[in-house]
């Protein structure tokens, strides 16, 4: 990952962020989308020299293009327009950061926050398919270590729920349509559904994942339609397949049933609508705690008849009945957290974290579930552990 150090004085209070800013060993100090404010904390951090990634320097320059555009029609001495350009550092090629799985998410759940609350912008298209595409690349490279830490992530807490909500469904997308042998095409069109089918309510998405009394009448009038408003959004902001946007359209439409017989679109929809629904059950929201992730698995296995589902079997395929990042209990009566797919649904490999007497062990301790005294004898709610999680030990693993 290339770094490039900000010129001095290049930013300014009330400055809203077009990029990322850093320290130099590229750990994320204020994200995309912030205004830089006037606390004494902010200036301090902004004086002891901040970094921007390499792919974002196109944003930067265009805004040190308008600085210099501004000076000219103020006026400024040549000296003064040259200054602002020889200011800016030229990239070190030779300096790359390897940020570590768990702040890379944190980062990209930065970027969907930023980029789906605030859409339009002149480079959303460019951005969208970056932030995309990064997701999709890192997820296939440790698919079982990302989806342990997105969907443990997911369940605790609701904070910018609406970037979170999205890059998870992108990730059940992408593993479950590869599950069903889906064409590439197909994929792709599902994941770009699955990251931007809410666009059009992000920031209303936030608000009510956040508000502690149940959603109103007029707030759930709100949300109807969505789908057609995302899609059309998308369309303004440049997407151009029709795949895409049609599966946007239908993420809440596309009934129970066989998924065979239906139009691409209509099946892309139908797999979405029911990762939706499970990203959402096992999410944290101000009125109501998490379900427990053997709960959420079944809710999807079944459609809204109580039929068992196609579209929610090929959920419960791809993560098992107990999924990862979820809570667990063994026979043993260790408590602990599922970190890799088993040979079977419902024979995952467990991290215990709590030992027989309830006490926190002090590494995480792999279990294996096909053992009749390692057997999983429950499936646990988030709120169940109070225990802070190691994640950086867990992806070890």
């Amino acid at each position: 990952m290339d770094l490039i150090q900000l010129p001095p004085n290049s930013l300014r209070v009330g400055q809203v962020l077009t990029f990322s800013l850093r320290d130099a060993s590229g750990k994320l100090l204020v994200a995309s989308g912030q205004t830089l404010s006037n606390a004494p904390q902010m200036q301090a951090l902004l004086a002891s020299g901040v970094w921007v990634l390499a792919h974002e320097t196109k944003e930067y320059q265009r805004a040190m293009a308008h600085k210099m555009d501004t000076l000219m029609h103020q006026g400024a001495n040549l000296g003064d327009i040259v200054k602002v350009q020889a200011d800016f550092v030229k990239p070190d090629r030779n300096k790359k950061v390897d940020l570590g799985e768990q702040a890379a998410w944190a980062d990209l759940q930065m970027h969907a926050h930023s980029l789906l609350r605030d859409p339009r912008t002149d480079d959303f298209r460019g951005r969208f398919q970056q932030l995309h595409n990064d997701a999709v690349a890192r997820l296939n490279n440790k698919p079982d270590a990302i989806l342990m830490l997105l969907i443990f992530d997911a369940t605790q807490g609701f904070e910018k729920y609406s970037g979170r909500h999205a890059l998870l469904c992108l990730a059940l997308a992408e593993l479950c349509a590869a599950k069903l042998g889906w064409p590439d095409d197909w994929r792709l069109a599902l994941t770009q559904a699955a990251l931007s089918m809410n666009i059009s309510i992000s920031a209303q998405q936030d608000r009510l994942a956040s508000q502690v009394e149940e959603p109103s009448y007029s707030q759930k009038q709100a949300l109807v339609s969505h789908g057609d408003r995302s899609a059309a959004l998308l369309s303004e902001l440049g997407a151009s397949s029709e795949l895409w946007l049609k599966t946007v359209c239908l993420h809440h439409d596309a009934g129970p049933g066989p998924l065979a017989g239906r139009a691409p679109a209509e099946q892309l929809a139908r797999l979405l609508r029911r990762i939706d629904i499970f990203a959402s059950r096992i999410s944290p929201r101000g009125s109501r705690k998490a379900q427990p992730g053997a709960m959420a698995a079944r809710a999807v296995f079944l459609d809204e008849l109580k039929q068992p589902d196609e579209a929610g079997a090929a959920i419960v395929k791809t993560l098992g009945l107990y999924p990862l990042g979820s809570l667990v209990r063994l026979a043993n009566g260790e408590v602990g957290i599922v970190f890799k797919r088993g040979h079977s649904a419902t024979e995952p490999m467990v991290a215990s974290l709590l030992g027989k007497s309830g006490n926190p062990l002090s590494e995480p301790v792999p279990r294996d579930t096909r053992l009749a005294s390692q057997a999983i004898s429950a499936s646990l709610a988030p709120h169940e552990l109070k225990l802070r999680v190691s994640m950086e030990k867990l992806l070890k693993l």
